[in-house]
Protein backbone atom coordinates (compact mmCIF):
# COMPACT_ATOMS: atom_id res chain seq x y z
CA UNK A 1 0.00 0.00 0.00
CA UNK A 2 1.50 3.40 -0.94
CA UNK A 3 2.03 5.72 1.77
CA UNK A 4 0.86 8.85 2.29
CA UNK A 5 2.64 11.89 2.50
CA UNK A 6 -0.11 14.88 3.27
CA UNK A 7 1.65 17.53 5.84
CA UNK A 8 4.85 16.80 5.10
CA UNK A 9 7.64 18.77 4.00
CA UNK A 10 10.91 16.95 1.71
CA UNK A 11 14.04 18.17 0.76
CA UNK A 12 15.03 16.73 -3.06
CA UNK A 13 18.65 17.78 -4.20
CA UNK A 14 19.49 16.95 -8.15
CA UNK A 15 15.91 17.99 -8.41
CA UNK A 16 15.85 19.48 -11.73
CA UNK A 17 15.98 16.23 -13.88
CA UNK A 18 16.36 12.28 -13.76
CA UNK A 19 15.66 10.57 -10.63
CA UNK A 20 15.37 13.73 -8.67
CA UNK A 21 12.30 15.25 -10.49
CA UNK A 22 10.68 11.89 -10.88
CA UNK A 23 10.84 11.69 -6.77
CA UNK A 24 9.85 14.97 -6.48
CA UNK A 25 6.72 14.17 -9.07
CA UNK A 26 5.98 11.03 -6.70
CA UNK A 27 5.88 12.19 -3.06
CA UNK A 28 4.26 15.49 -4.66
CA UNK A 29 1.88 13.19 -6.07
CA UNK A 30 1.15 11.98 -2.31
CA UNK A 31 0.77 14.90 -0.66
CA UNK A 32 4.27 16.20 0.37
CA UNK A 33 5.13 19.65 0.18
CA UNK A 34 8.79 20.10 -1.24
CA UNK A 35 11.61 21.71 -1.42
CA UNK A 36 13.84 21.41 -4.53
CA UNK A 37 17.17 21.61 -4.68
CA UNK A 38 19.57 22.21 -7.76
CA UNK A 39 21.68 24.58 -9.46
CA UNK A 40 19.47 24.96 -12.72
CA UNK A 41 17.33 27.30 -11.72
CA UNK A 42 14.80 27.32 -14.75
CA UNK A 43 13.98 23.94 -14.98
CA UNK A 44 13.35 23.62 -10.73
CA UNK A 45 10.92 26.66 -11.18
CA UNK A 46 9.46 24.96 -13.95
CA UNK A 47 8.84 21.85 -11.87
CA UNK A 48 7.66 23.47 -8.65
CA UNK A 49 5.04 25.67 -10.92
CA UNK A 50 4.08 22.18 -12.48
CA UNK A 51 3.82 20.26 -9.49
CA UNK A 52 2.33 22.93 -7.14
CA UNK A 53 -0.45 23.15 -10.45
CA UNK A 54 -1.30 19.17 -10.37
CA UNK A 55 -1.10 18.43 -6.50
CA UNK A 56 -1.94 21.87 -4.92
CA UNK A 57 1.48 21.01 -2.56
CA UNK A 58 3.76 23.89 -1.51
CA UNK A 59 7.10 23.69 -3.86
CA UNK A 60 10.00 25.72 -2.71
CA UNK A 61 12.90 25.99 -5.40
CA UNK A 62 16.22 27.10 -4.56
CA UNK A 63 18.99 27.17 -7.07
CA UNK A 64 22.59 26.31 -5.26
CA UNK A 65 25.93 24.14 -5.66
CA UNK A 66 26.15 21.70 -2.72
CA UNK A 67 29.70 21.23 -3.34
CA UNK A 68 30.31 25.13 -2.13
CA UNK A 69 31.38 25.85 1.01
CA UNK A 70 28.54 26.76 3.65
CA UNK A 71 25.64 25.31 0.71
CA UNK A 72 24.03 23.76 3.69
CA UNK A 73 24.07 26.09 5.83
CA UNK A 74 22.65 27.79 3.24
CA UNK A 75 19.84 25.10 2.87
CA UNK A 76 18.91 24.99 6.21
CA UNK A 77 18.66 29.24 6.55
CA UNK A 78 15.87 29.03 3.73
CA UNK A 79 14.29 25.80 5.30
CA UNK A 80 14.01 28.06 8.93
CA UNK A 81 12.76 31.22 7.29
CA UNK A 82 10.02 29.39 5.66
CA UNK A 83 8.95 27.62 8.65
CA UNK A 84 9.25 24.56 7.67
CA UNK A 85 10.23 21.42 9.24
CA UNK A 86 11.46 18.59 7.26
CA UNK A 87 10.21 14.98 7.56
CA UNK A 88 11.78 13.70 4.64
CA UNK A 89 14.93 13.58 2.54
CA UNK A 90 16.09 12.45 -0.71
CA UNK A 91 20.00 12.95 -1.20
CA UNK A 92 19.84 12.39 -4.71
CA UNK A 93 22.68 15.02 -6.22
CA UNK A 94 26.15 13.77 -7.45
CA UNK A 95 28.38 12.88 -10.52
CA UNK A 96 30.53 10.45 -12.15
CA UNK A 97 33.79 11.09 -13.77
CA UNK A 98 35.78 8.02 -16.10
CA UNK A 99 39.10 7.58 -17.04
CA UNK A 100 42.02 6.36 -14.96
CA UNK A 101 42.85 8.49 -11.88
CA UNK A 102 45.86 9.59 -13.09
CA UNK A 103 44.87 11.19 -15.77
CA UNK A 104 41.92 13.13 -13.83
CA UNK A 105 41.13 16.82 -12.71
CA UNK A 106 42.16 16.94 -9.51
CA UNK A 107 39.93 20.22 -8.73
CA UNK A 108 37.09 17.80 -10.33
CA UNK A 109 38.08 14.98 -8.39
CA UNK A 110 37.58 17.10 -5.05
CA UNK A 111 34.30 18.43 -6.34
CA UNK A 112 32.79 14.93 -6.72
CA UNK A 113 34.12 13.87 -3.20
CA UNK A 114 32.77 17.20 -1.58
CA UNK A 115 29.26 16.37 -3.48
CA UNK A 116 29.06 12.84 -3.45
CA UNK A 117 29.80 12.24 -0.06
CA UNK A 118 30.44 15.46 2.13
CA UNK A 119 27.24 16.97 1.32
CA UNK A 120 25.29 13.95 1.88
CA UNK A 121 26.43 13.54 4.94
CA UNK A 122 25.98 16.95 5.93
CA UNK A 123 22.80 16.94 4.82
CA UNK A 124 21.86 14.17 6.78
CA UNK A 125 23.04 14.76 9.91
CA UNK A 126 21.18 18.64 9.87
CA UNK A 127 17.81 17.39 9.24
CA UNK A 128 17.98 14.09 10.78
CA UNK A 129 16.87 15.09 14.20
CA UNK A 130 13.82 16.69 12.91
CA UNK A 131 13.23 13.84 10.57
CA UNK A 132 13.39 11.07 13.45
CA UNK A 133 10.99 13.60 15.78
CA UNK A 134 8.84 13.56 13.22
CA UNK A 135 8.82 9.72 12.34
CA UNK A 136 6.53 10.37 9.60
CA UNK A 137 9.17 10.36 6.49
CA UNK A 138 11.82 9.02 4.49
CA UNK A 139 14.87 9.33 4.21
CA UNK A 140 16.84 7.83 0.47
CA UNK A 141 20.47 8.23 -0.29
CA UNK A 142 21.20 7.60 -3.61
CA UNK A 143 24.30 5.02 -4.40
CA UNK A 144 24.49 2.65 -7.32
CA UNK A 145 25.57 -0.52 -8.28
CA UNK A 146 28.79 0.53 -8.71
CA UNK A 147 28.70 0.74 -4.19
CA UNK A 148 29.46 -3.04 -4.77
CA UNK A 149 32.54 -3.38 -5.67
CA UNK A 150 35.40 -1.16 -6.97
CA UNK A 151 35.37 0.55 -10.45
CA UNK A 152 38.38 0.55 -12.43
CA UNK A 153 37.96 3.67 -15.14
CA UNK A 154 35.54 5.10 -12.24
CA UNK A 155 37.44 4.90 -9.25
CA UNK A 156 36.46 7.98 -7.00
CA UNK A 157 32.83 7.48 -7.87
CA UNK A 158 32.73 3.91 -6.85
CA UNK A 159 34.49 4.26 -3.83
CA UNK A 160 31.96 7.61 -3.40
CA UNK A 161 29.18 5.43 -3.67
CA UNK A 162 30.05 2.48 -1.63
CA UNK A 163 30.50 4.86 0.80
CA UNK A 164 26.68 6.11 0.32
CA UNK A 165 25.97 2.56 0.93
CA UNK A 166 27.83 1.70 3.89
CA UNK A 167 26.65 4.93 5.86
CA UNK A 168 23.05 4.79 5.20
CA UNK A 169 23.13 1.40 6.33
CA UNK A 170 24.74 2.53 9.34
CA UNK A 171 21.76 5.21 9.78
CA UNK A 172 18.98 3.01 9.02
CA UNK A 173 20.34 0.73 11.94
CA UNK A 174 20.54 4.12 14.37
CA UNK A 175 17.38 4.98 13.48
CA UNK A 176 14.97 1.56 13.38
CA UNK A 177 12.63 2.72 16.38
CA UNK A 178 12.65 6.41 15.34
CA UNK A 179 10.04 5.37 13.09
CA UNK A 180 11.83 6.99 10.01
CA UNK A 181 12.34 4.95 6.80
CA UNK A 182 15.72 4.62 5.71
CA UNK A 183 16.92 3.10 2.54
CA UNK A 184 19.92 3.35 -0.20
CA UNK A 185 18.63 3.03 -3.74
CA UNK A 186 21.03 1.39 -5.89
CA UNK A 187 20.32 1.71 -9.52
CA UNK A 188 22.11 0.64 -12.43
CA UNK A 189 22.24 2.23 -15.65
CA UNK A 190 19.24 5.21 -15.75
CA UNK A 191 18.25 7.79 -18.79
CA UNK A 192 18.74 10.59 -17.24
CA UNK A 193 21.84 13.04 -18.04
CA UNK A 194 24.42 11.21 -15.87
CA UNK A 195 26.38 10.17 -18.83
CA UNK A 196 26.41 13.27 -20.37
CA UNK A 197 28.14 14.82 -17.46
CA UNK A 198 30.64 11.43 -17.80
CA UNK A 199 31.21 12.46 -21.12
CA UNK A 200 30.88 8.83 -22.74
CA UNK A 201 28.37 6.15 -22.41
CA UNK A 202 31.25 3.29 -21.70
CA UNK A 203 30.50 3.96 -18.23
CA UNK A 204 26.91 1.75 -18.79
CA UNK A 205 26.65 -1.57 -17.86
CA UNK A 206 23.62 -3.65 -18.52
CA UNK A 207 20.59 -2.24 -20.01
CA UNK A 208 18.68 0.86 -19.74
CA UNK A 209 15.97 1.75 -16.83
CA UNK A 210 13.57 4.77 -16.60
CA UNK A 211 14.02 7.17 -13.89
CA UNK A 212 10.08 5.88 -13.17
CA UNK A 213 11.58 2.40 -12.38
CA UNK A 214 14.57 3.14 -10.64
CA UNK A 215 12.06 5.65 -8.27
CA UNK A 216 8.97 2.60 -8.37
CA UNK A 217 11.60 -0.02 -6.91
CA UNK A 218 12.22 2.83 -3.84
CA UNK A 219 8.83 3.52 -3.26
CA UNK A 220 8.33 -0.30 -3.02
CA UNK A 221 10.37 -0.61 -0.33
CA UNK A 222 9.97 2.59 1.79
CA UNK A 223 5.89 1.62 1.81
CA UNK A 224 7.08 -2.37 2.74
CA UNK A 225 6.26 -3.40 6.78
CA UNK A 226 10.08 -3.43 7.60
CA UNK A 227 12.13 -0.94 4.37
CA UNK A 228 15.51 -2.56 3.76
CA UNK A 229 18.65 -0.38 4.55
CA UNK A 230 19.31 -0.97 1.02
CA UNK A 231 17.63 -1.76 -2.58
CA UNK A 232 18.67 -2.34 -5.97
CA UNK A 233 16.46 -1.46 -8.62
CA UNK A 234 16.58 -4.29 -11.67
CA UNK A 235 16.72 -8.00 -10.86
CA UNK A 236 19.75 -8.36 -13.43
CA UNK A 237 21.24 -5.49 -11.51
CA UNK A 238 20.28 -7.26 -8.19
CA UNK A 239 21.64 -10.77 -9.08
CA UNK A 240 25.30 -8.73 -9.98
CA UNK A 241 24.99 -6.90 -7.05
CA UNK A 242 24.86 -10.50 -5.22
CA UNK A 243 27.64 -11.45 -7.70
CA UNK A 244 30.07 -9.03 -6.65
CA UNK A 245 29.60 -8.98 -2.62
CA UNK A 246 30.21 -13.24 -2.81
CA UNK A 247 32.96 -13.80 -4.72
CA UNK A 248 36.89 -12.59 -4.05
CA UNK A 249 38.00 -9.33 -5.05
CA UNK A 250 40.79 -11.07 -6.97
CA UNK A 251 37.85 -12.09 -9.77
CA UNK A 252 35.70 -8.97 -9.02
CA UNK A 253 37.81 -6.05 -9.72
CA UNK A 254 39.61 -7.65 -12.89
CA UNK A 255 36.25 -8.64 -14.33
CA UNK A 256 34.51 -4.87 -13.38
CA UNK A 257 37.21 -3.62 -15.92
CA UNK A 258 37.01 -5.47 -18.57
CA UNK A 259 33.83 -4.61 -18.45
CA UNK A 260 34.53 -0.75 -18.28
CA UNK A 261 36.87 -0.92 -20.74
CA UNK A 262 34.95 -2.70 -23.18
Amino acid sequence: MSRNHAGTAAIITGASSGLGAEFARTLAARGANLVLVARREDRLVALADELAAAHGVAVHPISLDLAAAGAVGTLAAFVRDRGLTIDSLVNNAGFGMHGPLVDADPARIDEQVRLNVGALVSLTREFLPAMTASGRGILVNVASTAAFQPVPTMAVYGATKAFVLSFTEAVAFETRDSGLRVTTLCPGATRTEFFEVVGTEEARVGRYQTPAQAIATAMRALDARRTPASVVSGAGNAATAVFARIMPRSIVVPMTARIMSR
